[in-house]
C-alpha cells in the first residue's frame, strides 16, 4: 500500500508532466499510469500494456525520473511494470499484489505446503511449468529462410508421440533477442500436447527452474522435487544463458542426463550457442553440445514482410478500420532489419499514432515516429578487408593467401566466397573488389560471384556456411 505522502508526490509529479506535455498527450501517455509505491530509491510505476511501457521508457523515463527526484532527492530509478506481469486477477493472499513472484506461482492455488505451483496449460502430474502464451503457435511463427531449420525441427519434435524415436535430442536452438525462440519454444509446448494428451509436456524459463529449485531446499522438499522432474516425456528449456548457482546447475545436469538417457525428449534455448555459454558448468555445456543445434539469423526482406503482413492482419481484426498504406509498412520492413520483435514495435507505433491522433498514416509522419527505432539500428558499413579477415579465420588460411595468385583448391574456394561477399554485403565495383584481392581483373570477381551463386542454388551446406559468415561479419 503507498503512503499518503508518496501518492502525493506522485500526484505532484503528474501535475507537472501534464502542464508540460499537454492534456491530450498526457492522457495519451500517463492516463493509465498507476502508483504501485516507493522506497528510498525507487519510484513503482505500472502501465497495462507492454506497449505503452516501452513508449515511455523510450521517451519521456529521463524527464519521469528528473521530476520524481525533485520530489524527493533519494530516487534513482523508476521501476515500470506491466500490471498483468505483477498482478494476478485472482488470489486468496491479501497481500498478492506486493509479492514479486513469477505470475503462475502468484496465481496459483495452494493445496499443500509442498504442492509446487501450476501454471496455466500445465499438464496433470507433479510438476508444471512457466505460462504458456497461448497466441505462440506454429500457425503465428512466421517460418523464412532464417529460421527454417529451427522451424522444422521444432514441428518434427512436437508431432513425435513418446513412442517416438527421438532425432534430435537435445534440440538446441539459438538467437539474438526477438528472433523467435520463446515463440517457437511456446507453439512446441502447444502442439506437443495437442499430440499426445497422455504426454508430460513441461516448459521452463531456467529463471523458473532456479526458483522451483531453491523453493525446493528450503521447504525440504527437494527429494519429490527432483523424483518429479524425471517423469517428464518432453522439457523445453528457455532463456538457458540464465542459468546460475554451482548447486543448480549440478541438478540440471543430472535431470538432463536422466532424460537423455531415458530417451526423453529435451530442447533448449538460448542467445548464444552452446559452447559460448561461459557461465555454464562444463558437464551441462558437454550435454548440450551432443545435440543438434540450430541458429535463428536476422529475418531477411522477404521474412521481415510477411511478419508485419501477419501481426498488421492481427491489428485490423482488433482495430475496424485501421488503414495503414502499403508503402508505409513496406518502409517499416525495409527500414527494421535486426529482429521481428523491433517490427512488431515498429508496427505497434503507427497503430497507436493512428489511434490518438486520428489522422491517416503517411510515410512522412512514419519517419518520425520510427525514427529512433530506425537509427539505432541502421546497419553499419562492412569493409572488404573485414570480409577478408572472417573468412580466411573460417577456413583456416591467410588473409596473404586470399591476395595471392596461388591456385590450390584450399585456397581458390575461400577466395571465391570471399569476392562474392564483397559484392553483397558492399557497394564495391568489380574493379574495385578485384584490386583489393590483390590486383585481379574484374571478369575474375564476376566469375566468382556467378561460381557461388550457382553452387549456393544446389548446395545446402554451402548456403548455410556463407549465412553463417554473412552473421560472423555482422557481428
Amino acid at each position: 500500500m503507498a503512503k499518503p505522502a508518496e501518492a502525493d508526490q506522485w500526484t505532484r509529479v503528474k501535475q507537472r508532466l501534464r502542464s508540460e506535455l499537454g492534456e491530450d498527450v498526457f492522457t495519451s501517455w500517463f492516463g493509465r499510469v498507476e502508483f504501485e509505491g516507493a522506497d528510498a530509491g525507487t519510484v513503482r510505476l505500472s502501465v497495462p500494456t507492454r506497449f505503452l511501457k516501452s513508449w515511455i521508457m523510450s521517451h519521456y523515463y529521463e524527464r519521469l525520473l528528473t521530476l520524481c527526484k525533485a520530489e524527493r532527492k533519494s530516487v534513482i530509478r523508476v521501476d515500470l511494470t506491466v500490471r498483468g506481469a505483477i498482478r494476478p486477477k485472482t488470489s486468496t493472499q491479501p497481500s498478492a499484489k506486493t509479492v514479486e513472484t513469477p505470475p503462475a506461482v502468484a496465481a496459483a492455488p495452494r493445496t499443500a505446503a509442498a504442492s509446487p505451483p501450476r501454471g496455466p496449460e500445465g499438464p496433470d502430474g507433479h510438476f508444471s511449468g512457466s505460462p504458456v502464451d497461448g497466441r505462440y503457435t506454429f500457425e503465428t511463427f512466421c517460418e523464412g529462410g532464417a529460421n527454417r531449420l529451427a522451424f522444422a525441427a521444432a514441428r518434427a519434435v512436437a508431432e513425435a508421440g513418446s513412442d517416438r524415436l527421438h532425432r534430435f535430442n537435445p534440440l538446441y536452438v539459438h538467437a539474438g533477442v526477438g528472433r523467435g525462440k520463446t515463440h517457437l519454444l511456446h507453439a512446441t509446448t502447444r502442439a506437443a500436447r495437442r499430440t499426445d494428451p497422455s504426454r508430460n509436456v513441461v516448459y521452463l524459463t531456467a529463471e523458473h527452474f532456479m526458483f522451483r529449485f531453491v523453493a525446493a531446499l528450503r521447504n525440504q522438499s527437494a527429494i519429490p522435487f527432483k523424483e518429479s522432474l524425471r517423469t517428464i516425456d518432453l522439457l523445453l528449456i528457455d532463456d538457458m544463458q540464465f542459468l546460475q548457482g554451482k548447486s543448480v546447475q549440478q541438478e540440471f545436469c543430472h535431470m538432463l542426463n536422466a532424460l537423455i538417457d531415458g530417451a526423453r525428449q529435451v530442447v533448449v534455448a538460448a542467445d548464444r550457442p552452446p559452447a559460448e555459454l561461459e557461465t555454464l558448468d562444463e558437464r551441462v555445456r558437454s550435454r548440450l553440445k551432443g545435440g543438434v543445434a540450430f541458429a535463428i539469423g536476422a529475418p531477411d526482406l522477404d521474412l521481415r514482410r510477411r511478419i508485419i503482413a501477419s501481426r498488421y492482419h492481427v491489428a485490423q481484426e482488433h482495430n475496424p478500420g485501421l488503414a495503414i498504406p502499403e508503402p508505409v509498412l513496406e518502409y517499416l520492413a525495409q527500414s527494421v532489419v535486426s529482429n521481428g520483435r523491433d517490427l512488431e514495435g515498429g508496427l505497434n507505433r503507427l497503430v497507436a499514432q493512428w489511434q490518438f491522433t486520428g489522422q491517416p498514416v503517411t510515410l512522412t509522419s512514419a519517419e518520425i515516429t520510427l525514427r529512433d527505432l530506425i537509427g539505432a539500428r541502421e546497419p553499419r558499413r562492412v569493409r572488404i578487408e573485414e570480409i577478408q579477415v572472417v573468412v580466411a579465420r573460417h577456413y583456416n588460411v591467410s588473409k596473404a593467401d586470399l591476395l595471392s595468385s596461388r591456385r590450390t583448391r584450399t585456397i581458390v574456394r575461400p577466395r571465391q566466397i570471399a569476392m562474392y561477399l564483397a559484392k553483397v554485403l558492399t557497394p564495391r565495383s568489380l574493379p574495385e573488389i578485384g584490386r583489393r584481392f590483390g590486383g585481379r581483373d574484374h571478369t575474375t570477381v564476376l566469375h566468382a560471384v556467378r561460381k557461388i551463386e550457382g553452387m549456393m542454388a544446389g548446395d545446402k551446406t554451402l548456403a548455410d556456411e556463407i549465412a553463417l559468415l554473412k552473421q560472423l561479419i555482422d557481428e
